[in-house]
């Protein structure tokens, strides 16, 4: 007997002291989340347009080819274009050899001034359907920060921010000519709150990403280590507990003890929504701290003037079909990458404009085969994805991509217009992601839609914190 007590003292002094230790974070976490579906889904701010409308060929008109405008302005090697119409004029839109674009009026070949710049003004108009507003600052932004979270995946990108009474900002991509994100004060409040409660940010700025990492992974151990007290205390005690009730109830004694009942009967109900939660959160800090600080290889191309033999004007396709152009190099060969109205893309080859069929998955496997460690060569099997799936989520921001899958289920998601690497998901990362999503996010709620979902969410995390509040509140009492 004196041995089970001595036991349960143990248990509840640890129990106590972890859950102490833990009391602030796990408030922090809580209210934190509670704030994202208000963010991410209830108080989003509204926006007229999120995709651009992009006009064919036949309507931009151009009369000058690539060729021409590029002789003309004495240009030998680039490393893309494209074709953009706005305040009724249509420009080539050059990528220069140092990554940055110039504008060349496709009627004269004359550049323009400040056209990116400009370009992405109109875009942010277009997006906001508003064009009263004055633009208060426009900033090119090639870092991340933290109102434009590496969640947005795109770089650079254009902020315009608007002078208007919801202090909105408009995040474009010129080169894609697509909305990256918006905000307006109420989400950029939310977004900081977020980002210092919950993914505490303010900890990588001072120590770096690792320690962060690291310190947040020691408070979810403790966090589940108080969990498992918790619940031994219950599992070894709870005819003790019963006694006790009913020795008070017979007796006509007052329950001064009520916190801690409801702490350990609210804390059993929801044991199983913290486990979720402690278990999802400790691996995605894991994983993350698996991969910190990854090397990540960028793909770019340089171009010869010289070798467009084919002229991007004469390609066999109506201009009524063609939504977009672009120029790639795979191997020692060029092409003309050609989007139709359809999104699909083909490839035509610079020197004599004959059609590289299966043009996409080809260069698809072109890139993944950059990107990936060269191991051994294997043929891989190339499904291009049109939409967001639970492997291939939201998250990942970029659509249409290829998914290049090797041996192993070793996926490597690429974006073949802008030749960049969207996701690449193995082994432990898939477990990871589909954890994250399904035990931390509720996406196992999906069926009832998204805002029962956030509901759920977030009266689990009420809960949690509820349980927190009323441990403390009883140690308090006991004192």
């Amino acid at each position: 007997m004196e041995k089970n007590e001595n036991l349960s003292r143990s248990f509840y002094k640890w129990h106590r002291i972890l859950g102490l230790i833990a009391l602030v974070p796990i408030i922090c976490w809580t209210l934190s989340g509670l704030s994202h579906p208000f963010m991410s889904n209830w108080f989003r701010p509204f926006i007229p347009e999120e995709h651009y409308e992009q006009p064919t060929q036949n309507q931009l008109q151009p009369t000058l080819s690539l060729q021409q405008v590029l002789n003309q302005n004495h240009i030998t090697q680039f490393r893309n274009f494209g074709l953009v119409s706005f305040n009724k004029q249509t420009y080539y839109q050059i990528l220069q050899q140092d990554s940055s674009y110039n504008y060349y009026l496709a009627t004269d070949a004359k550049l323009l001034p400040n056209a990116d710049r400009d370009y992405a003004i109109y875009l942010a108009r277009y997006f906001t359907q508003d064009s009263v507003s004055k633009v208060k600052s426009v900033t090119l932004q090639k870092q991340f920060d933290g109102q434009y979270q590496p969640i947005n995946h795109l770089l650079p990108v254009w902020k315009v921010s608007f002078d208007r009474a919801d202090g909105m900002d408009i995040y474009v991509e010129t080169g894609q000519s697509r909305l990256a994100t918006f905000n307006n004060t109420t989400r950029k409040v939310l977004l900081s709150v977020f980002e210092q409660m919950h993914t505490w940010d303010f900890m990588a700025a001072l120590f770096g990403d690792q320690f962060r990492l690291i310190v947040m992974l020691c408070v979810v151990t403790i966090l589940f280590l108080s969990l498992i007290s918790g619940l031994v205390i219950y599992g070894f005690f709870w005819k003790r507990f019963k006694e006790i009730a009913q020795k008070r109830k017979a007796k006509g004694i007052e329950d001064k003890r009520w916190l801690h009942r409801y702490h350990r009967q609210l804390g059993l109900f929801v044991s199983v929504l913290m486990l979720m939660f402690f278990t999802s959160a400790g691996f995605h800090i894991l994983v993350k701290l698996h991969n910190v600080n990854p090397i990540e290889k960028q793909y770019a191309q340089l171009i010869k003037t010289d070798g467009l033999k084919a002229g991007n004007l004469h390609l066999p396709m109506a201009d009524s079909l063609i939504l977009k152009q672009a120029i790639v190099k795979i191997m020692d060969d060029t092409y003309y990458q050609v989007t139709d109205i359809k999104k699909n893309i083909h490839y035509f080859n610079t020197a004599h404009g004959t059609e590289l069929l299966g043009g996409d998955q080809v260069y698809a496997t072109y890139l993944a085969n950059f990107y990936r460690p060269q191991t051994k060569n294997e043929a891989p099997t190339v499904n291009p994805i049109k939409q967001f799936t639970n492997e291939y989520g939201f998250i990942n921001k970029r659509l249409p991509v290829q998914q290049v899958s090797y041996h192993g289920n070793d996926n490597w998601y690429v974006e073949t217009t802008t030749g960049k690497l969207a996701a690449h998901v193995a082994g432990i990362d898939r477990v990871e992601g589909l954890a994250f999503i399904f035990l931390h996010k509720f996406f196992w709620m999906t069926w009832a839609g998204k805002d029962i979902r956030d509901v759920v969410s977030m009266l689990a995390a009420l809960s949690i914190l509820t349980v927190a509040l009323l441990g403390f509140m009883a140690f308090i009492k006991n004192k």
